[in-house]
């Protein structure tokens, strides 16, 4: 393909930049510092999806990526799945570009990598979505995760203030009755760039939600808390005071967020600001309790593998932290 035609393709593919503004998306404003950390967020997004369809393979891509700052480098391999996926959608691609993504550095972001998955799910009809079963079958539930930040990102009215559940949702991975639960995830992490990293304000829209719906609301706001940042150690305290009882959810999702960025090396101050002050350990400590809880992803249970690594991680943090 001529230079010509890829540039002409990433401008066709690529999303507009100024769809991750705050004022365009109407997100709260904690401060100028937190509204340009989500900013650059989000653009450093749409910069890892450009490079995923406007190069000419996965190293060209790999390349461009890997001059990200450390900080926002996850953000970019994230854009950059969305963009594999997407492009392996179209006719005479091959289907290989996520593969081949994966394959490379990208594997230290495989976390990441699935989240962006799911926002091409998000895109595509149906009919074009990846296959279930060439996704790992303890990670593929982070996809679904991808999919409900999307939604509640862009879709904030319906998603987050109408607070909506995909209970028609149908994907392959099983058992469906977990499907909101993930998605779920991914709306608890999109709460905190909708309220601008401000935990009064994301714990106010998580209580608004339903009982039920709770717990992984509040996982997923701890995630994003500690991988993407913004907040100060009192803040951080008084998140972990407002999710009371479902504390040990927040827990397991700073967990979570300490192992993919110590996964691909990119552990940064506030990541050891948020395990220190939440976990009361370091990234890598935090990182080890979520490999050393790893559990054997083929063994067949009514309740899935990746759900009861979530619970052995909550529990885990919760028993350190009483003793």
């Amino acid at each position: 393909m001529s230079t010509l035609l890829r540039a002409l393709r990433r401008k066709i593919l690529t999303p507009n930049v100024s769809a991750t503004s705050l004022d365009q998306r109407g997100f709260h404003k904690k401060n100028s510092a937190a509204q340009d950390l989500l900013e650059t967020i989000g653009r450093t997004f749409l910069e890892g999806y450009g490079h995923a369809v406007g190069t000419r393979s996965p190293a060209e891509a790999e390349a461009l990526l890997e001059t990200v700052p450390r900080q926002f480098r996850g953000f970019a391999y994230e854009g950059a799945a969305m963009g594999a996926v997407v492009l392996d959608a179209l006719p005479g691609s091959g289907g290989r570009r996520l593969d081949g993504l994966l394959s490379g550095q990208g594997r230290l972001h495989v976390y990441m990598a699935y989240v962006g998955v799911g926002w091409a799910m998000a895109r595509l009809p149906k009919f074009l979505w990846p296959d279930v079963r060439r996704t790992d079958p303890l990670l593929r539930w982070l996809v679904l995760d991808g999919y409900g930040f999307h939604q509640a990102y862009f879709h904030t009215e319906r998603y987050v203030r109408g607070q909506f559940q995909d209970l028609g949702f149908s994907w392959a991975a099983t058992p469906a009755s977990y499907q909101q639960n993930a998605i779920d995830q991914g709306i608890g992490r999109a709460l905190w760039f909708v309220a601008g990293t401000d935990p009064e304000r994301a714990a106010d829209l998580i209580d608004a939600y339903p009982a039920h719906r709770r717990p992984d609301l509040y996982s997923g706001t701890g995630l994003a808390a500690t991988y993407a940042g913004g907040a100060d150690e009192s803040e951080l305290r008084y998140l972990a005071e407002r999710a009371g009882s479902y504390l040990p959810q927040l827990l397991q999702g700073v967990a979570f967020a300490a192992e993919a960025r110590e996964r691909a090396g990119l552990s940064v101050a506030h990541t050891k600001l948020a395990t220190a002050t939440l976990c009361g350990m370091d990234p890598e400590q935090a990182a080890k309790v979520c490999s050393g809880t790893r559990p054997d992803a083929t063994a067949g249970t009514d309740v899935p593998a990746y759900e009861i690594w979530r619970r052995r991680i909550a529990e885990e943090l919760v028993s350190r932290e009483r003793g």
